[in-house]
């Protein structure tokens, strides 16, 4: 008996209009489909008027591993496994990186039903660059944590992609602003193809102001790259300890070196100070 195959197949990130013409034929033909939620998939195929035509199992970042472990099996043993999750292509930000990594390594062929992405469509409609981009995913949630992630990114030059929850968007915007300045140029895209779909677009610090009140529904943030060199948190960590070793003040340091390189003044501040200890 052949190896089955595991499709990962793109789900309309809002209009269900949007939805691939292949993804009905196999929804009604998969062996197994396993989805993200399988309530959320009951009303998609509802608006797509098919029935799934084999077993409908559940496949989210809890239960991946486990499930994974359960699917391969049926997949070298010929099944042909359908991955589904809520919005967009499957592994991207959502379950499916590793049963693709399992599948692979049990030599189980892999596919995909190409379809709607919220990091291109945000791209598209940003007004920023696109001929090189990045996407970053979530921040972390943890304000120490999302702030040396941000000044590591602070040099990047491509244009990046972010996701966020609407509840952390405007925290997560004002961190950018301190990370990569106030005016560098971002859009906020919600709720892309939807109903209530809106692009706004601005300065760092002026989006962050904005998202205080207007925060709601799926958010994907584009932020344009630097437009040339900066230098590294390391380097200007360095140049501030230097400058404090000769007896400027730590926070004077820090506030000239900041303004210099565009870095965050307060990491600058917490690393220096993490520096000195260590």
């Amino acid at each position: 008996m052949s190896a089955g195959v595991l499709v990962l197949a793109a789900t309309p990130i809002g209009d269900p209009r949007d939805a691939p013409v292949r993804l009905r034929d196999e929804l009604a033909t998969a062996d197994v489909v396993a989805a993200e939620d399988t309530r959320r998939l009951r009303r998609l195929c509802a608006e797509l008027d098919v029935t799934p035509a084999g077993r409908v199992v559940s496949f989210h970042e809890h239960n991946e591993s486990g499930r994974a472990a359960d699917l391969v099996p049926e997949l070298v043993g010929g099944a042909r496994v359908l991955v589904v999750t809520d919005a967009g292509m499957p592994s991207v930000s959502d379950p499916g990186y590793r049963l693709v990594v399992a599948a692979v390594t049990a030599g189980v062929r892999v596919t995909a039903v190409p379809g709607p992405s919220a990091v291109l469509t945000a791209l598209a409609v940003s007004g920023l660059p696109v001929d090189r981009f990045c996407f970053e995913g979530f921040p972390p949630r943890k304000e120490g944590e999302r702030e040396r992630a941000l000044a590591a990114l602070a040099g990047e030059q491509r244009t990046m992609v972010f996701f966020e929850a609407p509840h952390r968007l405007a925290r997560s915007l004002a961190a950018m602003a301190g990370a990569f300045g106030p005016d560098r140029p971002a859009a906020v895209c919600r709720e892309l193809t939807k109903t209530y779909e809106e692009v706004r677009r601005g300065g760092l610090a002026e989006l962050a102001e904005w998202a205080e009140e207007h925060a709601r529904g799926e958010v994907t943030v584009v932020v344009a790259g630097a437009s040339g060199p900066v230098a590294s948190v390391e380097e200007a960590v360095a140049e501030v300890l230097s400058r404090a070793g000769a007896g400027e003040r730590l926070k004077d340091a820090c506030a000239e070196v900041a303004a210099a390189t565009g870095l965050s003044k307060k990491v600058l501040y917490d690393t220096a100070v993490a520096a000195r200890r260590a």
